[in-house]
């Protein structure tokens, strides 16, 4: 599940280039492995010709990366093992940065600045599949050496391991000996890294969706009752002010029940006409959204502006309850002497 780090985890060692090397070695199940180094920081920018773009995520791979269905290309080409061993200046672009930066114009073979570091692109990719809450693909991948030769104290180096077909389990416990062997971990001791499947990342990615949806449903509750109880305020206070209008139609033959349906209605009509106006202001900022973050897909499906409207008519009908039994217990003569 998800949970916040540790103080031990906090302190754990990095991943090294070698445990790469070894899982490499001695993981039979394994088919592909790529160190990943990842620089972290929300200045680091990408620019080309004026145009610049922040919160770049520069990340240090292999060429086997891209034999791992990590990457989805779009144009050119992935890097070499050539490219990687002696350090050359490429970088494949994500796709909201390559739009970014070069708008519709092909940037294959065209100069980029990251960080302060100039590249040729040499390729595009494709944006994730599982990218979290219209997130932009602001990913710079480049070469493992050529980031370690730009920034030689970086140490956050995760290793990227795909299994062979089959033998997911196998690959785990490979990989988790051959980590255990290299950090010289006691044998009743616990380990000091982490490994994650994509169907745990998943797993992890819908934990917290709950929760927010979770969340959500709480705040809307709370939302909806204290709507609920001004509505119901507003309609005693209503009830209060139509006495003699109340009196009057009792005189005149109405029943108890005429009445409670009048001030149902106008409590549900009310709450109606405030759920619209929410859908509508929902609508309004989605569509703000898509304009101003091209990559965050917000959409507001009918059912769900259908299901907003019903269920604001219902808090109406709900908290509408009181006040129509109180206007409908109204005594006729006493309400028609009421001032």
């Amino acid at each position: 599940g998800v949970h916040a780090p540790t103080p031990e985890e906090r302190t754990r060692k990095d991943l090294t280039y070698e445990n790469a090397l070894h899982i490499a070695e001695k993981c039979s199940a394994c088919e592909e492995v790529s160190p990943m180094l990842i620089i972290n920081g929300i200045n680091i920018s990408a620019k080309y010709k004026g145009n610049d773009m922040y919160g770049i995520n520069l990340m240090g791979v292999e060429e086997a990366y891209a034999q791992e269905g990590q990457v989805d290309m779009k144009q050119g080409r992935f890097f070499t093992e050539e490219e990687n061993r002696r350090r050359a200046p490429v970088a494949v672009l994500g796709a909201d940065l390559t739009s970014s930066l070069y708008a519709n114009a092909n940037p294959v073979g065209k100069p980029i600045t990251v960080d302060g570091h100039e590249f040729e692109v040499i390729g595009t990719m494709n944006k994730p599949a599982a990218s979290m809450f219209g997130q932009d693909d602001t990913r710079v991948v480049i070469p493992f050496f050529s980031v370690r030769k730009n920034y030689p104290s970086a140490k956050e180096i995760a290793i990227v391991v795909n299994a062979r077909q089959n033998h997911l389990a196998d690959a785990l416990d490979q990989v988790r000996v051959t980590l255990r062997i290299d950090r010289r971990i006691p044998y009743a001791k616990p380990d000091n890294f982490a490994l994650s499947t994509a169907d745990q990342m998943v797993s992890d990615f819908r934990q917290i969706t709950s929760m927010v949806a979770l969340v959500m449903v709480v705040l809307s509750s709370v939302g909806l009752l204290v709507g609920g109880i001004g509505v119901m305020n507003i309609m005693l206070v209503s009830v209060t002010e139509r006495t003699k209008e109340i009196g009057v139609r009792k005189a005149i033959g109405a029943r108890r029940s005429d009445i409670i349906l009048q001030f149902l209605l106008e409590a549900v009509v009310l709450t109606a006409l405030g759920g619209i106006a929410g859908i509508l202001f929902g609508w309004t900022i989605a569509l703000i959204s898509r304009l101003i973050f091209s990559s965050l897909q917000t959409t507001v499906p009918l059912w769900a502006a259908a299901l907003g409207i019903f269920v604001s008519a219902a808090t109406g009908l709900f908290f509408g309850i009181w006040p129509a039994s109180k206007a409908a217990r109204l005594d006729p003569v006493e309400a028609l002497r009421y001032e």
